[in-house]
């Protein structure tokens, strides 16, 4: 009958040669997998910082220098282009509009009643 040996031995036992120690060894394939599985975390990270921080980028606390803009209250009924054609008759509403929604840091057209507007000193008075 023979005998099953389940223990490794480094030492030579009799009878049977030594099995050699090898190296792990990645080939061109097996770097560029590895270098991959390392890189994606990275760029899903950066990603995701990407889209979900633009607006970050872009902050609305920064103001206007003082005496660049007069103040106009928003009447019932008014649309930006109504105001744009009151405060600049001369100039075109399109500019006028453009301007005043950057100055506010407005999202939209929607305007309530009440609500204070800033007007570049540009197009204060048809100037």
């Amino acid at each position: 009958m023979t005998t099953i040996d389940t223990t490794w031995s480094p030492r030579p036992v009799a009878g049977r040669p030594v099995m050699p120690r090898t190296r792990l060894r990645l080939t061109a394939r097996g770097r560029r997998a590895l270098a991959f599985a390392a890189a994606l975390p990275v760029s899903i990270a950066v990603a995701a910082a990407l889209l979900s921080g633009g607006s970050a980028l872009a902050g609305r606390d920064d103001g206007a220098p003082a005496g660049t803009f007069t103040a106009v209250v928003v009447a019932p009924g008014d649309s930006l282009w109504s105001i744009a054609e009151r405060v600049a008759p001369s100039a075109d509403p399109r500019d006028v509009v453009d301007a005043i929604l950057r100055l506010n840091a407005l999202d939209g057209a929607g305007l309530q009643a009440g609500q204070s507007l800033s007007i570049p000193t540009d197009y204060a008075r048809g100037r």
